[in-house]
C-alpha cells in the first residue's frame, strides 16, 4: 500500500512537534521544543516543564507543566528572550512556579503545529492554545470550583502587569533577555478574557503576594485574576504582543484575532501550515518516513522568525534590535548563520524564494542599523561561533533570484566583512582574525584566535561567494580577487596528514598535531570533519590529496575506524563528541553541521554509490519523528533541512553554485510545487530499504549520468525519474565529467 499525502488537512498532521524534546545538556536528540505557532512567526508558544530562564524549556521525559508561555528561543545555548506565561489553578492559589506546576501525561496531551491542549491534572483543568503570527488564542475548561485562577507570569529581568476589571484585560510588558537588545527593549503584551474577574492579585519581586491590588511592575511580577467556574465552563483568552508599543500589541491581537471563536483561530493556523507544507508532496509505503519529513519540513520553517510588524497604516515596521528605533521595513531574527547557511537558505531560494527577498531585505536594515551584517542574531547581534556565511547566504539568494533590490547596499556589506575588522560589535560578525587572513592568507594558531583553521577554512568559501556574486554583477577584477583568495583553504591543508591543520604565524604547522583533537584550530570538531569544508573546490582538495583514490580513502576512513576523541580542549565531553560517540558510524559526526556535507563528496571522485549508501544509512537510521529523533542539535532547521533535502534525492554543497548533489531519494514520488507555477517530480523506481543504489536515471525522459543537478533544472519544472537497484553501478557517474562543480577544474 503506497500512502499518499494529498489533499487539505493532509500534511500537517503529519508533523510532530516533539521530535526532538528527549534532550538534555549532556546529549541532544535535537534540543528542540514543542513550537505552537504559525510559520517563521513573531511569537511562538510552548509548554514549560523547566524553570524560567531554562533554556531546556520543556523536557519530554518532564512530568509537570509550570505554564505555557510565549517564546523566541531560538537554541537553549542561545536561551529565551521576551517571555511570559499563562498558567491555571484551581482550589487553594498556587502561583509561585514551583508550587503551582501540575502533573501531566503525554496520554492526555495532544501536540499538533497549529494546536496544543493539555490536561493539568492537579487542576482537572484542560488547558489548549491556538496561535497567530503575533497572537494567540487559549481556551480553559474548567472544572466545578469556588476558586479558579488564570496566571500571567510577566517572568524576571524586568516586567510590568496591569489589571484592567471593567475591561476584563490584563496588560503589560517583560523585558527579559540573553543580550542582544538596546536599553529600551520591551515586550509589551495584552491579554483579553471572556468573562468578569471575582478576584485580582498581583505578585511582586520574590514573589510577594499583593492581594486585591491590580497594578505591579518590579523585576519580576505577575497578576492573578479569579472566578467561579462551573463544570466543564470554557474560559478564553486572546493574548498577543508588540516590541513596538502596547497600542501596537492591541493592533495586532484585533487584526490577527478579532472576533474568532477559538475553533477559527485553531483552523487559520492550520490552514496557514497546510499552505507551506504542501508544496511538497509524498507518495511512499512507508508512513514512518513521511512522519520524519513533514516532521523536519516544520523545523525548517520556524525561523528566521518575522520580527516586523503592520501598523495602522498597514505598512511593514520593525522595532530595531539594533538601535531601538522603530523603522520601516522587513526585519528577521533568531538565526546562526553558521548553521543554516549550507541548507536552509538554499532550501528557502528553490522552495520560498518570495520570502528569502523578504529576509534578505530584513538583512540590509540591519547592515544599516548596525552598520554590519548578522551571523548570529537573537534578536540583535550576539557572540557565538564563527565565519563569515552571511556572505554566502547573500550571494546564493542574489545568483538564484531572490534579490531584486538592496543589490548594491548587500554586496557593500559583504565587502566590509572582508575588508573591515575594526568596529565590530562582537567577535562573531564579521572576520575574526582578518588582518592576518588577507596578509597571511590564513588565521594563524598561534596569535591568540581559537578556532582559527575552521575560521580559514570559513573565510576562503566566503570569499568564493563573493566572487560568484562579484562576477554576476560585472565587477571582473574584485571577482578574479576574491577567487583567487577562496584557494586559501590550501594554506592551512598539511600533505604530511592529507588533513586540515592549524598553522602558525611563521609558516610552520601546529605541533603537536592530533586530528581526533576537538576545537583548538577547529569549531565543535576536528580535522577529519574540517577537512572537507572546502565547498566550493572539492576537486582541488582530491588534488591536494593525491588523486581520487587517497581521498576516497580518507573518506572512508571517517567510517571505518572506531569513534575515539580526545575532548581536552573543552575539558570535558562535550555533548557533541558523545553523539558522534553513540551512533556507531565511526567518527562521522552527524549531529553536528560541520561534516553534514562530507558524504556527498564521494560523487566528486566517481564513486557515487559510497554516497548513496551511507545517505541511506544516515536517513532511517539517524532520523524519526519520536522525541530523540534526532542525532544532535536540530540548530534552526539546518540538520532539519539536510533531510528534507537528501529525502528528495539531491543536496546544496556549495551553495552559491547552481548546482545540487545527488544522493539517494528515500521516496517513491515527491512533487515539488514552486512558486513559479511550476512542478518538479522525483520518482524512484524499484525503491526499498535494500535497494537504495541508483542504477540508472533519466531527467526529463532523457538518460542522465551527472551526479548532480542544476538549479534550472528544477526551477523549469520536469520530472527526474531513478531506477533503483540492491547493488551498486560502478560505472554509473564514474566518469569526470559527471562530477559537480569544482573552481579548480570548472572556473
Amino acid at each position: 500500500m503506497v500512502h499518499q499525502v494529498t489533499g487539505q488537512g493532509s500534511t500537517v498532521d503529519y508533523v510532530n512537534p516533539l521530535m526532538g524534546t528527549d534532550s538534555k545538556f549532556s546529549l541532544s536528540n535535537g534540543n528542540t521544543y514543542p513550537a505552537i505557532a504559525t510559520p517563521w512567526g513573531m511569537n511562538f508558544w510552548t509548554p514549560m516543564t523547566s524553570k524560567m530562564g531554562d533554556g531546556w524549556t520543556y523536557n519530554y521525559n518532564d512530568n509537570k507543566i509550570r505554564g505555557i508561555k510565549q517564546t523566541h528561543q531560538p537554541s537553549p545555548w542561545i536561551n529565551d528572550y521576551a517571555a511570559f506565561s499563562l498558567m491555571v489553578v484551581t482550589g487553594a492559589l498556587k502561583y509561585e512556579e514551583n508550587e503551582r506546576e501540575s502533573w501531566f501525561s503525554h496520554k492526555a496531551e495532544t501536540v499538533k503545529p497549529y494546536y496544543y491542549s493539555v490536561y493539568l491534572a492537579d487542576y482537572d483543568v484542560v488547558a489548549e492554545v491556538a496561535p497567530t503570527e503575533r497572537s494567540a488564542h487559549f481556551q480553559f475548561t474548567f472544572p466545578e470550583s469556588d476558586s479558579s485562577y488564570i496566571l500571567l507570569d510577566g517572568f524576571f529581568k524586568g516586567s510590568m502587569v496591569s489589571i484592567d476589571v471593567k475591561g476584563r484585560s490584563i496588560t503589560g510588558y517583560c523585558r527579559n533577555n540573553s543580550g542582544g537588545v538596546p536599553d529600551n527593549f520591551h515586550n509589551y503584551f495584552v491579554a483579553e478574557f471572556d468573562r468578569d474577574f471575582e478576584i485580582t492579585h498581583t505578585w511582586g519581586d520574590n514573589w510577594k503576594l499583593k492581594e486585591n491590588s491590580t497594578e505591579g511592575e518590579g523585576q519580576h511580577v505577575g497578576a492573578i485574576v479569579g472566578f467561579k467556574t462551573r463544570k466543564g465552563e470554557k474560559v478564553h483568552v486572546k493574548v498577543s504582543s508588540s516590541f513596538i508599543s502596547p497600542r501596537q500589541a492591541g493592533l495586532n491581537l484585533s487584526r490577527e484575532i478579532g472576533q474568532d471563536s477559538f475553533d477559527e483561530t485553531k483552523e487559520k493556523a492550520r490552514k496557514a501550515w497546510e499552505n507551506e507544507l504542501s508544496r511538497i508532496t509524498i507518495e511512499d509505503p512507508d508512513t514512518d518516513h513521511i512522519r520524519t519529513f513533514y516532521s523536519c519540513l516544520y523545523r525548517v520553517m520556524l525561523f528566521p522568525r518575522k520580527f516586523y510588524e503592520l501598523n495602522e497604516q498597514n505598512e511593514v515596521v520593525h522595532y530595531s534590535p539594533y538601535n531601538g528605533e522603530v523603522l520601516p521595513g522587513y526585519m528577521f531574527t533568531d538565526n546562526g548563520f553558521w548553521d543554516t547557511f549550507r541548507a536552509v537558505y538554499p532550501f528557502f531560494n528553490l522552495m520560498y524564494p518570495s520570502l528569502n527577498g523578504k529576509i534578505m531585505q530584513g538583512l540590509a536594515n540591519t547592515y544599516r542599523e548596525s552598520g554590519w551584517l548578522p551571523e548570529w542574531a537573537s534578536p540583535g547581534h550576539r557572540d557565538c561561533m564563527i565565519g563569515s556565511n552571511s556572505a554566502p547566504i547573500i550571494a546564493d539568494a542574489y545568483l538564484k533570484g531572490a534579490i531584486d533590490w538592496d543589490v548594491d547596499l548587500l554586496f557593500e556589506a559583504i565587502l566590509k566583512n572582508a575588508t573591515v575588522e575594526e568596529g565590530r560589535p562582537v567577535s562573531s560578525v564579521g572576520r575574526e582574525g582578518l588582518d592576518y587572513y588577507n596578509r597571511l592568507g590564513y588565521v594563524p594558531y598561534d596569535v591568540g584566535i581559537n578556532e582559527n583553521a575552521a575560521r580559514t577554512l570559513e573565510y576562503a568559501y566566503a570569499d568564493y561567494t563573493i566572487a560568484r556574486m562579484a562576477q554576476q554583477l560585472g565587477k571582473e577584477d574584485l571577482a578574479e580577487k576574491y577567487y583567487r583568495q577562496s584557494l586559501n583553504y590550501k594554506n592551512v591543508f598539511d600533505p604530511s596528514t592529507n588533513l586540515m591543520r592549524g598553522r602558525n604565524q611563521d609558516g610552520t604547522f601546529q605541533s603537536p598535531f592530533n586530528p581526533l583533537k576537538w576545537g583548538d584550530a577547529f569549531t565543535e570538531g576536528n580535522s577529519l570533519h574540517y577537512t572537507w569544508s572546502v565547498f566550493h573546490d572539492i576537486q582541488g582538495l582530491i588534488d591536494l590529496m593525491g588523486g581520487n583514490k587517497s581521498f576516497i580513502r580518507q573518506l572512508d576512513t571517517v567510517f571505518e575506524m572506531p569513534p575515539v576523541f580526545d575532548d581536552s580542549y573543552y575539558g570535558f565531553t562535550i555533548h557533541e563528541i558523545r553523539e558522534m560517540q553513540i551512533v556507531n558510524m565511526g567518527n562521522y559526526a552527524h549531529g553536528n553541521q560541520p561534516i553534514q556535507h562530507m558524504i556527498y563528496l564521494y560523487n566528486y571522485a566517481g564513486v557515487p554509490y559510497k554516497a548513496q549508501k551511507w545517505i541511506r544509512k544516515v536517513l532511517t537510521t539517524l532520523y524519526a519523528a519520536t522525541p530523540d529523533g534526532y542525532c544532535g542539535d536540530e540548530d534552526n532547521g539546518q540538520t532539519s533541512a539536510w533531510y528534507v533535502f537528501s529525502s528528495l534525492g539531491f543536496y546544496p554543497v556549495a551553495p552559491a553554485t547552481d548546482q545540487y548533489v545527488i544522493g539517494s531519494p528515500l521516496f517513491r514520488n515527491a512533487t515539488l510545487k514552486l512558486e513559479n507555477g511550476r512542478q518538479f517530480t522525483i520518482t524512484a523506481e524499484n525503491n526499498s530499504a535494500q535497494d537504495y543504489y541508483i542504477r540508472s536515471a533519466t531527467l526529463n525522459g532523457t538518460d542522465y549520468m551527472n551526479n548532480f543537478l542544476r538549479f534550472d533544472d528544477i526551477r523549469d519544472g520536469g520530472s527526474l525519474v531513478f531506477f533503483m537497484a540492491d547493488t551498486p553501478d560502478n560505472e554509473r557517474g564514474s566518469l569526470p565529467e559527471n562530477a559537480p562543480y569544482s573552481l579548480s577544474r570548472d572556473h
